[in-house]
């Protein structure tokens, strides 16, 4: 077993009367660790923080800081992964009053992606199962990745790298652990996340350093056409950076120049 915290000391256990084992009541962020720097901390920390004000978690996000900090330094390199629960609870749905968030944290090697789906681009597989539009819960990664699960067992082809989701109305979102883009007439557009989908930090450093580097940026809604349409095509994930998406069923989209300077200016945080 890899390096386990729970709650701020090694531990490899949790109790049966974790509500996030019970119901996913609670939130996670997965964080690159490069020689015990965690990159992307601050957006991770604000996405966490925002889910939960909205689930009402009482969390404390110094506490948070303060053994990510020291957890990246005995892990040294890797991947961190954090799990927020709301703490131990009676049987039923009703939030203790006196919740107190437990925080699970364990760490393992960084994922081996073959090199050439940065380089080369990847080919996109069509899911069938679609994203459930709840206001309430959109953008914040919490536990439920059910859909996500069912989305990820309708391919074994190697040959597809991810999966594309869409709403219930047909409107791209997002890949099964990814976010996407579509460039159009040089502008860099995302789907919009109101519904659902995962507000990915990788997406949030993109559209700061596409705007920094003087390129349009614009958060939208976008339907199957819009994205059969655009000019390049490509996804995200704070793990791996940007891979350019260059085919989806029997659609294809070039390496684009865009995506390459993008892929530029990540530079910094993939080849850390």
């Amino acid at each position: 077993m890899g390096l386990t915290w729970i709650d701020g000391r090694p531990a490899d256990a949790l109790p049966l009367s974790d509500r996030g084992l019970a119901y996913g009541d609670g939130l996670f962020e997965t964080i690159a660790v490069r020689r015990g720097r965690l990159l992307l901390l601050e957006r991770h920390l604000q996405r966490l923080g925002e889910g939960a004000r909205r689930l009402a978690l009482p969390l404390d996000l110094a506490l948070v800081r303060a053994e990510l900090l020291a957890f990246a330094g005995e892990l040294g390199s890797g991947v961190a992964k954090l799990i927020v629960t709301r703490g131990d609870g009676l049987r039923g749905y009703a939030p203790p009053a006196d919740a107190r968030c437990r925080r699970i944290l364990s760490g393992g090697p960084p994922p081996a992606y073959p090199a050439r789906h940065r380089e080369q681009g990847i080919r996109l597989f069509p899911c069938a199962t679609r994203l459930a539009e709840q206001p309430l819960l959109a953008g914040l990664k919490h536990l439920n990745r059910l859909e996500q699960v069912l989305a990820r067992a309708e391919w074994q082809d190697p040959a597809c790298a991810e999966g594309l989701m869409r709403d219930a109305s047909g409107r791209v979102v997002e890949g099964v652990f990814s976010n996407l883009f579509v460039v159009r007439d040089g502008e860099l557009l995302t789907p919009a996340l109101a519904r659902c989908g995962v507000a990915g930090v990788m997406r949030a450093e993109i559209l700061a350093r596409a705007a920094q580097a003087g390129i349009a940026t614009r958060i939208e809604d976008i339907d199957y056409p819009a994205l059969l349409a655009a000019d390049e095509v490509f996804l995200c994930n704070s793990q791996y950076g940007i891979w350019p998406v260059v085919a989806l069923e029997g659609h294809g989209w070039p390496l684009g120049g865009l995506t390459r300077k993008l892929q530029g200016l990540l530079s910094d945080l993939v080849d850390a």
